[in-house]
Order: structure tokens, then sequence, then C-alpha cells
């Protein structure tokens, strides 16, 4: 396969997937950490009204969504991709970086966790798949 063709396909994978891995970890955690009685999650507008009602604890699931998601994502483009993987994986964590700025500004949340998943989910996290995707290569030599 062409690299450059390699290249586009490992970061639409890597988006695609770390997408796919986000959205699971949203859609379980209603299950594993019920929501404040009386909030409404199934649209942004109930969120946007309730989300004063959220503990600590339901902000949980939606850090390890982005930062899963954004770990996945960026390890699949840089393992997938033919040169320049850290590139590839720092821009997938990018990407997801702008979806959490975007997610800022629709969902008022703590600045404790706006701060927190900014700093910690997306561009640490794209750095660190680069670095085990890295080892998985040597690994494999």
């Amino acid at each position: 396969m062409h690299p450059i063709l390699r290249n586009i396909l490992a970061v639409v994978a890597g988006i695609v997937v770390g997408s796919v891995v986000n959205m699971a970890l949203i859609s379980v955690s209603g299950t594993v950490i019920p929501p404040p009685n009386g909030a409404d999650v199934t649209t942004t507008e109930g969120l946007q009204a309730t989300m004063h009602l959220f503990d600590p604890k339901h902000y949980l699931f939606p850090f390890l969504a982005h930062a899963l998601g954004t770990l996945t994502g960026a390890f699949l483009a840089a393992t997938i991709a033919a040169t320049h993987k850290f590139k590839f994986a720092m821009s997938v964590g990018v990407f997801f970086l702008a979806g959490g700025i975007a997610s800022v500004f629709m969902l008022p949340s703590p600045v404790w966790f706006t701060a927190l998943d900014l700093t910690v989910a997306y561009l640490p996290m794209a750095y660190i798949a680069y670095l085990l995707s890295q080892r998985l290569i040597l690994a494999r030599a």
C-alpha cells in the first residue's frame, strides 16, 4: 500500500475507533454510575440544565471516555502509519482535544474537571499511545 494512503487510513481509523471507544464508555457510564435523580442525560439541553446536580463521581466515565478514546485512536494511528508515526498519533490527539474544547463550550462543567480533562485526557494520552506503539514495534522486531 502506498505510504500516503496508509497514513491517511491510519488517521481515519484512529479517529473512528477512538470515537467508538469514547461513545461506548459514555453509553455504559449511566449503568455503572447512575446519574443524579432528576438529571436528564439523554439530550444536551437536559445535561446543561442538570449539570449542577452532578457529583465528582459522575465525571469519572466522561474522563475515561475522553482519555481511553484518544489513547486507542492515537495508538491505532501510530501503529498503522507508514511514516511520521508521532505526528499522526498527535494529530488524533489534537482532533479529540478540539472535541473536548467544543464540549467545554456546550456543557457547563466544574473548572477542576475542565482543567483535568483538557490537560490530561488528550495530548498526553496521544503521546503515551505513540510510546506504546513504539514498544509494540520493537517487541515485534
